[in-house]
C-alpha cells in the first residue's frame, strides 16, 4: 500500500512540474512577443519593418519543420514546396477569382494540409534516406507546375495582382500596418505548437521518433501521428505562404524552389531541432543572413553549409544547445 501511495504522489509530482514548466514556457512567449509588438515603432524605415514581417513568416515555417523533422525524427525535403502551395493558392484565387485574402488563407492551409495527407499516406511508410527522396519528387513535381501552369501561375514570370489583406476597412498595404497580423500569426503558431508538445500527443511524437517499436508496444499508433504531424505542419507552411503572397502581392517560383526547401532543414539544424525556441533563432539567421550575404549571394549556401556542418560536430543541438553549455558553464 505505501509503495502504491508513493508512487501515486511521484506521479501527481511529475504532472505538477510539467504544468509549471507548460505555464513558464507560456510566459516566457507572451513576454517575448509584447517585445516584438513595439518592432515597427522602433525600426527606423518601412525596410526595416518588413524584415520584422518576413521573421514572423520564416518563423512559422521554421517551427512547423521542426515539428516533423526536430520532433517527428522524419526527414521532409519538400517544406518549400509546401510554402509555395500555399502562396499560390490564396494567390490565384484572390487574382484570378477575386476571393477575399481571408478566405483565400482558410483555403490555402486546408489545401496545403490535404496536399500533404495525399503525400504522407504512401510516403511516411518509408525510413531514412528513401522517406527524404519520397518529399523531394513531390517538392519537384510541384516546383515544375508553379512554372508550367502558366495561365494559373504566371508562370516563370510569376503571379502578380494578388490583393492585400483588409482589415477593418483599411488595407494592410504597408509594412506597417501588415505587421501585427504577422505578428500574431507568429504568436499563434508558436503557442500551438507549445501546446502540442507539451501534451501527451508531444510525448508520444518524441516517443515515436525515438523507437517506433518501442512507442507500438506502448500502444502508440506511430504512422497515424506522424501523418497527422505531417499534415499540420504542411498547413502552418501554407498558412506562411498566403501571407507571404498578400504580403508581396506577388509569388514567384523561384522562391519555392528546392533551394529553399534545403535552407529550411539547415535552419532547422542551426537553430536547435527539438526543441521549442530553435525555431526563433533559426528564423531569425533565415531573415537576417539573405540581408548580411548580399554582397557574397553565390556564397550564401555554401556558408550555411559550413555553418552547418561546425554546429552539428560541436553543437548537436544548434545554437540553443551552444547557449544552455555556455549559461551551465556560467
Amino acid at each position: 500500500m505505501a509503495a502504491i501511495l508513493n508512487s501515486e504522489s511521484e506521479r501527481k509530482t511529475a504532472a505538477g512540474g510539467q504544468r509549471a514548466r507548460l505555464h513558464a514556457q507560456r510566459l516566457r512567449l507572451a513576454l517575448v512577443w509584447l517585445v516584438l509588438l513595439a518592432w515597427p515603432l522602433v525600426a527606423p524605415n518601412d525596410y526595416i519593418t518588413s524584415l520584422g514581417v518576413m521573421f514572423f513568416i520564416n518563423l512559422i515555417l521554421v517551427a512547423s519543420l521542426n515539428l516533423v523533422l526536430g520532433y517527428a525524427g522524419q526527414i521532409s525535403l519538400c517544406h518549400g514546396a509546401l510554402f509555395g502551395l500555399g502562396a499560390y493558392i490564396s494567390g490565384v484565387l484572390s487574382a484570378r477569382y477575386g476571393l477575399t485574402p481571408a478566405l483565400g488563407m482558410l483555403i490555402a492551409v486546408a489545401g496545403t494540409a490535404f496536399a500533404a495527407l495525399l503525400i504522407a499516406l504512401p510516403t511516411l511508410r518509408l525510413r531514412g534516406h528513401y522517406l527524404a527522396m519520397g518529399t523531394l519528387g513531390f517538392n519537384a513535381i510541384l516546383s515544375v507546375l508553379f512554372v508550367e501552369l502558366v495561365p494559373i501561375t504566371g508562370g516563370p514570370n510569376g503571379l502578380s495582382g494578388i490583393a492585400p489583406f483588409r482589415l477593418f476597412g483599411f488595407e494592410l498595404d504597408t509594412p506597417t500596418r501588415f505587421y501585427p497580423l504577422a505578428w500574431f500569426a507568429g504568436f499563434l503558431t508558436m503557442f500551438l505548437i507549445l501546446n502540442l508538445v507539451s501534451s501527451r500527443n508531444g510525448r508520444a511524437l518524441r516517443a515515436v521518433a525515438g523507437s517506433e517499436i518501442a512507442a507500438g508496444a506502448l500502444g502508440i499508433d506511430a504512422f497515424r501521428l506522424k501523418v497527422a504531424t505531417f499534415a499540420f505542419s504542411a498547413g502552418l507552411a501554407g498558412l506562411a505562404g498566403a501571407l507571404y503572397a498578400h504580403f508581396n502581392m506577388f509569388a514567384s517560383p523561384e522562391t519555392f524552389s528546392f533551394f529553399t526547401s534545403v535552407l529550411l532543414v539547415v535552419m532547422v539544424a542551426l537553430g536547435g531541432w527539438g526543441t521549442f525556441w530553435g525555431p526563433f533563432l533559426g528564423a531569425l539567421l533565415f531573415t537576417a543572413a539573405p540581408e548580411l550575404l548580399r554582397q557574397v549571394h553565390d556564397a550564401e549556401l555554401f556558408l550555411f553549409g559550413l555553418c552547418m556542418i561546425l554546429v552539428l560536430l560541436y553543437f548537436q543541438n544548434g545554437l540553443i544547445g551552444m547557449f544552455d553549455k555556455l549559461r551551465r558553464r556560467r
